[in-house]
C-alpha cells in the first residue's frame, strides 16, 4: 500500500508544498535555495555503517539515488524499537534537524519478546508511538511517511503484526506510507533463496544486509518515495548508485 488514498496523496503533497513555501529554510537559505531534508528514524536494517563493517543498512544509500538538492540524514540507530528511539531521545534530535520529509520505520526490534525493555505491542505501545511520531513531524512542519519494517530472510514472519499495525495507524491519520514489507518480500522470491542469502550481511543471518543487499533495498524505498512525494523526480541523481564493494 503505496499512498493509498487519493485524499492521503493530496494532503501530503499540500503539506510538503508549504514546507517548500517557507522553506524549512535556515537563516542562510532562501526559500527558493533550500535543500529538501529529509531524516530517517528507524532501526539497524536502516542505520548507517563505516566502511570497514559488512553490515549496511538501506538509510546510508538512500541519499545516493538524489543529486544535492536532497540532504538525507540517517538517525537510525541498531537495536532500537519504537520505545527505545524516543526514550534514548533520538527522535528529540531528528527533530532537532528541521527536516523537510521524516520516514519512519520500525517493528524489529519491537517484536522482540516481551521480557525485553524495547518490546512494544503491536496494536498498544507500537500504535501510540506512531502516533505521537506523526504528530510531533506534522507540528514541526514536516511530512511524515511510513515504512513499514523491511522482511527478515525466514520462513516464519513474526513482523507481519507490526506491518498491519502501521498500515492501520497509516490509514485513521492520513499518512503516506511505504509498503517495504510487501515489495521486500517481493523482492526475495523473485531472487530466489540463493540470490536472496547473497544480499546478507553474513550466511547466518536472516536480517541485515550487505551492501549490495542494502543498496536494493534502499532502491525500493526510493521508487515508493516517489509516488508519495513527486517533486523528487526533479531532484533524481545522473546516474543510479553502483553496488559498493
Amino acid at each position: 500500500m503505496i499512498c493509498p488514498h487519493s485524499a492521503m496523496v493530496r494532503a501530503c503533497l499540500l503539506v510538503f508544498a508549504a514546507v517548500v513555501a517557507r522553506g524549512g529554510a535556515r537563516a542562510s537559505e532562501s526559500p527558493a535555495t533550500a535543500p529538501i531534508r529529509i531524516a530517517l528514524a528507524g532501526d539497524s536494517t536502516v542505520a548507517t555503517y563505516p566502511d570497514n563493517i559488512a553490515q549496511k543498512g538501506w538509510g546510508q544509500f538512500l541519499g545516493l539515488f538524489f543529486d544535492d538538492h536532497v540532504k538525507v540524514t540517517n538517525f537510525a540507530k541498531g537495536g532500537r524499537s519504537t520505545k527505545t528511539f524516543l526514550s534514548e531521545g533520538l527522535w528529540a534530535e531528528l527533530l532537532k534537524s528541521r527536516p523537510s520529509i521524516v520516514l519512519i520505520q520500525f517493528g524489529h526490534n519491537d517484536s522482540h519478546s516481551a521480557e525485553n525493555p524495547e518490546h512494544t505491542d503491536p496494536q498498544g505501545l507500537y500504535r501510540s508511538i506512531l502516533e505521537r511520531f506523526i504528530d510531533e513531524t506534522r507540528a514541526a512542519g514536516a511530512t511524515p511517511i511510513l515504512v513499514t519494517p523491511v522482511q527478515r530472510r525466514t520462513a516464519t514472519d513474526n513482523l507481519i503484526p507490526y506491518s498491519d499495525a502501521m498500515k492501520g495507524v497509516a490509514r485513521q491519520r492520513k499518512v503516506s506510507l511505504i509498503d517495504l514489507h510487501r515489495s521486500s518480500g517481493e523482492l526475495y522470491a523473485r531472487l530466489g533463496p540463493a540470490g536472496t542469502a547473497a544480499l546478507a550481511k553474513s550466511a547466518d543471518d536472516s536480517t541485515h544486509f550487505n551492501a549490495e543487499g542494502a543498496r536494493l533495498v534502499a532502491a525500493l524505498v526510493k521508487d515508493d518515495l516517489l509516488i508519495c512525494v513527486p517533486p523528487l523526480r526533479g531532484h533524481l541523481a545522473h546516474a543510479p548508485p553502483a553496488p559498493a564493494p
